[in-house]
């Protein structure tokens, strides 16, 4: 199996792992009384099992996502510093010539 492939489902798994524990943790801390609702409804099974697969891909996403930007090489001795740029010089506000209508004939105009 590719050295990537093998990378993607270990940190899919490493999400869905954390994914579970973070609905073990809204279970066990009983937020929203989502515990009381779990127990006591007949579909209360399917419920967690979306609510762990559901969290488990945005976790997962989010692993892997971190997992590749850190695979990032050091850009040298600055270590991906930018280099210091000038700062930009603020020109003058300088005046615009707008004509105006009269204001009759304005109105005039528009009708």
């Amino acid at each position: 199996m590719p050295k990537l492939v093998r990378f993607y489902i270990r940190h899919t798994i490493i999400g869905f792992l954390i994914a579970a524990a973070f609905v073990a943790m809204l279970l066990w801390f009983n937020v929203g009384n989502l515990w009381h609702l779990v127990t006591h409804s007949d579909v209360g099974v399917l419920a967690v099992f979306l609510l762990v697969m559901f969290h488990g891909i945005v976790f997962a996403g989010v692993q892997f996502g971190i997992s590749i930007m850190r695979l990032a090489e050091d850009g040298g001795p600055d270590k991906g510093k930018r280099a210091p740029q000038a700062a930009q010089t603020q020109t003058q506000a300088q005046p615009v010539a707008v004509r105006v209508a009269a204001r009759g004939r304005a109105q005039a105009d528009r009708s």
